[in-house]
């Protein structure tokens, strides 16, 4: 049997060590994965070596949720791959108004860009009045920045051509007011929105509902955890 891998073995460490500090568990995620992301946080927060970032954020929450944005890949687009959308128009839009109220999960929601999407695509189909919207992540920084709405402005005219190509019925700039560098959005979209924290990892099912958004979440996931949430969706 050969030697293990010294970065390797920190690396189990470094996830054991955040389990049992912080009770986020990825101990079944992806290992290349995390080795990826792992060691692209160590280059750019200048630590010499992941036992390092370990012994920081043993100590450090500071450090640990600096890490999570590592970890956790808080990067999205607005009504990115505008044929899930148009599908949701399509096929799912016509069975949720056979409902007089439904419940929607988006997990891993990140910094909020699906959220809104949806938000928009429902109150387009008259239907956001009736939803309640649960979009959850494991993330604290990322659910505050969904909650914040405001994005980068030189992201709008990618998303709107998003937004169009998605089967978009009105104007995409009437959803936000633009201001320096930012775009912030409408916030009666949020109205039937709750942001929560929840793990697929560690949580129980967060609610019944009638749909259920989990997009390149599960990519992260072994095989074992990809079975664990499945069953939480079910």
């Amino acid at each position: 049997m050969a030697p293990a891998d010294p970065v390797d073995i920190e690396l189990r460490l470094l996830v054991e060590a955040i389990f049992l500090r912080y009770s986020q568990d990825f101990r079944d995620y992806s290992p290349a994965s995390l080795k990826r992301r792992v060691l692209h946080a160590q280059q750019q927060l200048d630590y010499p070596n992941i036992s390092a970032i370990q012994e920081r954020i043993l100590r450090d929450p500071m450090a640990f949720a600096q890490l999570m944005q590592y970890i956790t890949v808080p990067v999205s687009d607005m009504f990115r791959d505008p044929a899930y959308f148009l599908a949701l128009r399509h096929h799912v839009v016509p069975v949720l108004r056979t409902y007089p109220s439904f419940k929607v999960w988006i997990a891993g929601c990140s910094t909020g860009e699906e959220v809104y999407s949806l938000a928009i695509l429902l109150r387009e189909e008259g239907l956001l009045s009736r939803a309640l919207v649960y979009a959850t992540d494991i993330n604290p920084a990322s659910l505050e920045r969904a909650r914040q709405g405001i994005f980068p402005l030189e992201r709008m005219r990618n998303y709107t051509a998003n937004y169009h190509k998605a089967g978009g019925l009105g104007s995409f700039s009437d959803y936000y007011t633009a201001a320096y560098n930012g775009a912030l959005f409408d916030r009666s979209l949020l109205a039937n929105v709750t942001f929560a924290d929840h793990s697929l990892s560690t949580d129980s099912v967060f609610s019944e509902t009638q749909f259920i958004s989990c997009r390149n979440v599960m990519i992260y996931f072994n095989r074992k955890l990809q079975d664990r949430a499945l069953g939480l969706f079910q």
